[in-house]
């Protein structure tokens, strides 16, 4: 496996990608996401867990709204994972994550995740060395248990934006009415520490691989949809699903 180096990895699209095919690609992809879906949920014997991890500012909640949310709502849950309450605290790391793992049959969304435990949680030193590589084993044995004992397929992807576009999305945030609601004054702060949360990603990308991290460039929201419309449809369609026949 090769090391994965944030800097060394475009934020934009390669250049003779063309805007307007490109969304037209995503429309078709998505169109056939939904019918993809249905199948998953009626032949109920595959699960997918998609986590989708990146800066404040990475277009998570676009990338949920704009692939997915053209699917049938029965068969696609989202959970965002925010600052653990107290009862969560008293727990392990992973028991408030577990209970959302995906059923047969089910599309599962994280926006954010376990992955949280890991990364702000060592860059503002609340978990230090040691406990984040136990928590990195259990990551992986969590994920290896979703894998073989319930059929569940997990893609996992890292919305990779400038820290030039994370500015400029950010800022927006205070003049655009519409967008104005998910403006918070930490998230300047969270910004500065920009290079150390780039050397916990990398960790992370680097102990937490299988399976694989997909690095999504980000600071082109019709690139980023269509790479993440393109790889959930190839996983599907890779399933080679039937419908069921009629019960006896």
């Amino acid at each position: 496996m090769s090391i994965i180096k944030l800097s060394e990895i475009s934020t934009r699209a390669p250049k003779e990608m063309d805007k307007a095919v490109t969304k037209e690609k995503t429309a078709k992809l998505v169109e056939e996401l939904d019918d993809l879906q249905n199948l998953l949920f009626a032949e109920g014997k595959h699960s997918v867990l998609v986590v989708i991890q990146g800066m404040d500012g990475s277009g998570k909640d676009g990338v949920i709204r704009n692939v997915l949310g053209n699917m049938n709502p029965q068969g696609v849950t989202v959970q965002s994972f925010k600052a653990p309450t107290a009862k969560e605290l008293s727990h392990d790391f992973l028991w408030r994550i577990h209970q959302h793992a995906p059923a047969k049959g089910m599309i599962q969304v994280f926006n954010r995740s376990h992955y949280e435990d890991i990364l702000i949680t060592r860059v503002h030193k609340w978990c230090d060395d040691e406990t984040a590589r136990k928590r990195m084993n259990a990551i992986n044995d969590f994920e290896k248990l979703l894998q073989e004992h319930n059929n569940t397929h997990i893609l996992k992807f890292y919305l990779h934006i400038s820290s030039e576009e994370q500015h400029e999305r950010l800022s927006e945030r205070m003049k655009d009415p519409a967008k104005m609601w998910k403006y918070n004054e930490r998230d300047f702060d969270e910004a500065k520490l920009w290079d150390i949360y780039m050397q916990m990603y990398e960790d992370c990308f680097n102990n937490c691989n299988n399976p694989e991290w997909t690095i999504v460039p980000s600071d082109q929201n019709w690139y980023k949809e269509y790479l993440i419309a393109q790889q959930l449809h190839g996983l599907l369609k890779g399933l080679e699903m039937k419908f069921p026949g009629l019960k006896k």
